[in-house]
C-alpha cells in the first residue's frame, strides 16, 4: 500500500503529503511508515509502526564485527536503545521518531548528534566528545565489541538477527 494523504504542516500550517507505506521485513512483520516533509518550514515527521502489536520486549545483540553493523535496527517511538560501553541511552520523548536502520546507521545517527553538541560545548565536552567518536569509529572498525540494547514497552521494535537475544521487557526504576 502507498497512500498520499494532504494536511497541514504542524509547524507552519503550510499544506503538506503525508505519506502512508506499508512494507514488509523478512521473519518480523508488516509494518506502516509514516513520513512528511514541510518544504516551506523543513519540519520532518518519520513513524514506523508494526501492523501487528506484540508483546514489550527488550533486544540485545552483540555488535563484534564489521558484519554486525548490518543488523536490523526498527525503532518505534516508544523504544529506547542503549550502548553501556558507550555510555549512551537514548530515551523516547515527545519528538522521538521512530525509523528502520542498521546499526551502522544508529552509530551515524549517535555520531551526528555528538558532532553537533561538541560544537556549542565547552573544552572538557569536546575532549568527552572526541572519545566517544573514536569509540564509535572503533566499533565501526570491529575493534571495540558494544552490546546494543532495544527496549520497547509497545512491542514495536526489533533487532533482526539470529543472535539477537529477545526478553520480555520489565521496566526498570530510573
Amino acid at each position: 500500500m502507498h497512500t498520499v494523504v494532504p494536511g497541514p504542516c504542524p509547524c507552519c500550517n503550510s499544506e503538506i503529503e503525508y505519506l502512508y507505506k506499508t512494507e514488509n521485513i523478512p521473519f518480523f512483520s508488516d509494518i506502516l511508515i509514516i513520513s512528511a516533509v514541510c518544504p516551506a518550514c523543513g519540519y520532518k515527521f518519520v513513524d514506523t509502526q508494526l501492523l501487528k502489536h506484540g508483546d514489550p520486549a527488550r533486544y540485545t545483540v552483540s555488535v563484534e564485527s564489521e558484519q554486525d553493523l548490518a543488523i536490523r535496527v526498527v525503532r518505534s517511538m516508544s523504544a529506547s536503545l542503549e550502548i553501556p560501553e558507550l555510555g549512551v541511552r537514548i530515551d523516547p520523548g515527545p519528538a522521538c521518531e521512530g525509523f528502520i536502520s542498521n546499526v551502522e546507521g544508529v552509530l551515524d545517527r549517535i555520531g551526528t548528534v555528538v558532532e553537533g553538541a561538541a560544537r556549542n560545548g565547552t573544552d572538557d565536552e569536546k575532549v568527552s566528545a572526541a572519545a566517544l567518536l573514536a569509540n564509535i569509529a572503533r566499533v565501526k572498525a570491529g575493534q571495540f565489541p558494544v552490546t546494543l540494547i532495544l527496549e520497547d514497552p509497545s512491542g514495536n521494535s526489533g533487532l533482526i538477527a539470529d543472535k539477537t537475544v529477545k526478553e520480555a521487557y520489565v521496566p526498570e526504576e530510573r
